[in-house]
């Protein structure tokens, strides 16, 4: 009789497996549209078509995107990818820390904002990326790409370090041999 390595199944995170799928489709395809638009290919247009859209819908500049195939400009303004990039950073940096740490925030509880820890710092740096547009919706400067992006970062550095654990998190798996 053989006996098997692993007595139970392979359990899969389908909460993590789908962040992590939408948040890879945030970060390649707001650069990429631009690229499938200047093709010329039809089906790649197409493509480009379904990435502006939701650009258009998640994104409240989205004309203010870079130029990266003129005259096809990215589908969302750097301030968006700006909380982006903080949020792959943050999937990154809880790839390699498996949430150990006193920065991952979620360890605060959700209703953590309300008392004086971590969480209620985050809820401050939540607020960047409104900040800022609030700002500059008020007139207290006018849109450039190198004074959005560091607060739409910070943004999804606060988002990221409060429900990365969350979202990745194996709640209830079983972590050791001894468990079993």
């Amino acid at each position: 009789m053989t006996r098997v390595a692993f007595s139970e199944e392979l359990q899969v995170n389908w909460v993590s497996l789908i962040a992590d799928f939408m948040l890879a489709g945030m970060v390649f395809g707001p650069s990429i549209a631009p690229f499938l638009a200047a093709s010329g290919v039809s089906l790649l247009g197409g493509i480009a078509d379904i990435i502006y859209f939701m650009g258009n819908h998640v994104c409240p500049q989205p004309t203010m995107g870079l130029d990266l195939a003129p005259p096809f400009i990215m589908a969302v303004c750097m301030r968006c990818y700006g909380t982006v990039t903080g949020l792959l950073i943050t999937r990154l940096l809880y790839g390699v820390t498996g949430g150990k740490g006193f920065y991952w925030l979620s360890q605060y509880g959700w209703n953590g904002a309300a008392i004086p820890t971590g969480a209620s710092y985050a809820s401050v740096l939540m607020m960047a990326y409104p900040l800022e547009l609030a700002a500059q919706v008020f007139g207290l400067w006018s849109f450039n790409n190198y004074l959005v992006t560091p607060f739409g970062l910070i943004t999804g550095l606060a988002w990221g370090l409060f429900t990365m654990p969350i979202l990745h998190g194996w709640h209830g798996a079983k972590t050791s041999l001894h468990e079993l």
